[in-house]
């Protein structure tokens, strides 16, 4: 989940993590004013009663992540949606669609709607990648997800090209001089001025509204009454803000590490950067009892955090040298720290990222982290995940902070997290000079009359904090928001394979069955 809009280096992208713990920053996203009456999509213009046309699946493109077609089983299509869906009459955008048809055909309920969050992941890349997490959903589910716009191949945005991005993702974003700030401001005005100039176009209706009215039309042509849907990280936003304009259409909806509805993104900011020192005291105090001495950051705790730090400190002013010519910045380090933070099953690169670069004096393991995290591939290429979550969290995001604002904040933030805070706050700063205004000062997902939500929270996620998920089961009314809690690690609980947790979600999902609010799994 993408919680701070920073510059293309930003903390926590959460399907770029998914896929890497099976083969992953952000405020999320905000709604538009909650006074305002959401218009019904207009169906003049047909686009409720368009045919699909399923067909085998390309390999996905740059902007997707790049890789292999997927298999046979797997179909993709394009929906068209209004650009402005208060013009529905007006021109269209395509979406991009992939599905597996449910196996039992007998038994189908109907199609189950996924998002993976960023915001900017795009769903017909990552679903196939994770299909085999979901099997026992396909059974009686057609999978879906989809590229929301501004996204991969939904008219994505398109900000820096390749090169620039790496100038981007290595550059110091954390100044300690008025050179330096001045350099950082610099480099989010060309970044701004990249997206303006290559994508003005399609800026101002990138908004999460607009993709969850996008989510409507979907169930109608899908030819469901009710939609079934399952968001992580920034599609618990995206889910909440359906369930608020659309509440008579919520089926059987799951929100997993779910952005807290109530925090606006400075508080955001800085619920992320306690989150990732929290999961940074599990991983070394883990580290700890399986290595004893030789674990890099020794016994864990302020001693672990004091050695993390220095060598962050050490980078700023003498980067490491790797394997690609590349160099491990400062913020390239911290970056693979946090990317690698999101799942137990990548704390052991963690230890070795951390111990290659202290002992060897090389940082491929972490700059391969940060890369990951950032969306590049080995050949250099990024997808378009770092562009389409700055446009669509600053449409949405009302906020503009500007440099004298993050300098007050900068001790509240460094107490949070000595390792992740200053990233967190400065981060604020990227939606400054944004040419399109920002929508709303927080979400609104409050959605009297809607079926039970399941809102799924874990108590060791870095990057949505579990009080998020109280929070949102709260926000979405009484009766409506179904809390459970998984006390373990990671940002994603479903995912983690937890036997309880997935008991739950599928006996949910698959029956209807509703657990009692409150329950936790362990």
């Amino acid at each position: 989940m993408h919680t701070v809009v920073r510059g293309a280096g930003a903390i926590g992208l959460t399907v770029l993590l998914l896929t890497a713990a099976t083969g992953c920053q952000g405020d999320g996203s905000f709604a538009a004013e909650p006074e305002q009456a959401p218009p019904a999509i207009g169906t003049a213009t047909g686009l409720a009663a368009q045919q699909l046309d399923w067909h085998a699946c390309a390999a996905p493109t740059n902007a997707q992540g790049n890789g292999t077609a997927p298999a046979a089983d797997w179909q993709c299509a394009t929906l068209k949606v209004p650009l402005d869906h208060s013009k529905p009459d007006g021109t269209t955008i395509g979406l991009a669609l992939i599905r597996s048809r449910a196996k039992d055909e007998q038994h189908r309920i109907g199609s189950l709607l996924f998002n993976f969050g960023g915001p900017g992941a795009s769903g017909v890349a990552t679903l196939p990648a994770l299909g085999a997490t979901y099997a026992s959903l396909n059974s009686r589910y057609d999978l879906v997800s989809f590229d929301p716009r501004g996204v991969g191949a939904s008219a994505g945005v398109t900000c820096l090209d390749d090169r620039a991005m790496d100038e981007s993702t290595a550059a110091d974003s954390t100044p300690d001089t008025p050179g330096a700030v001045k350099a950082l401001d610099e480099g989010n005005a060309r970044f701004v001025a990249a997206c303006e100039h290559n994508s003005g176009a399609v800026l101002p209706y990138v908004d999460t509204e607009s993709a969850a009215r996008d989510m409507d039309l979907m169930r109608q042509v899908l030819g469901d009454r009710k939609l079934s849907y399952f968001g992580i990280s920034y599609g618990t936003q995206l889910g909440g803000v359906y369930a608020h304009l659309f509440p008579q259409h919520v089926g059987r909806m799951v929100l997993d590490s779910v952005v807290d509805p109530t925090k606006d993104p400075q508080q955001s900011a800085l619920g992320q950067a306690q989150g990732f020192q929290l999961a940074l005291g599990d991983f070394m105090k883990a580290c700890a009892a399986q290595a004893g001495a030789a674990c890099p950051t020794g016994a864990g705790g302020d001693e672990g955090t004091a050695k993390v730090v220095a060598l962050v400190q050490k980078l700023a002013q003498s980067p490491l040298p790797t394997s690609q010519g590349r160099q491990l910045t400062e913020n390239l380090a911290v970056t693979g720290i946090a990317g690698a933070l999101y799942s137990t099953e990548t704390w052991p690169a963690l230890a070795a990222g951390l111990t290659e670069a202290t002992e060897q004096g090389t940082g491929d393991t972490l700059l391969r982290l940060a890369d990951a995290l950032n969306g590049r591939d080995a050949q250099g290429h990024y997808t378009n995940l770092n562009a389409a979550n700055r446009a669509i969290s600053c449409v949405d995001a009302r906020q503009r902070y500007s440099d004298q604002d993050v300098q007050q904040q900068l001790p509240q933030f460094r107490a949070a997290s000595p390792v992740f805070g200053p990233y967190t706050a400065w981060g604020l700063t990227g939606c400054t000079g944004w040419p399109v205004p920002g929508k709303a000062a927080r979400p609104e997902v409050s959605a009297p009359g809607a079926a039970p939500i399941l809102v799924v929270g874990t108590t060791g996620d870095p990057a949505t904090p579990v009080e998020g998920a109280r929070a949102m089961a709260q926000q979405l009314g009484a009766g409506v928001g179904v809390a459970v809690t998984l006390q373990g690690e990671g940002h994603g609980g479903y995912n983690t394979g937890n036997p309880c947790l997935k008991q739950i979600v599928d006996a949910y999902l698959l029956d209807g069955t509703v657990p009692a609010n409150g329950k936790t799994c362990s």
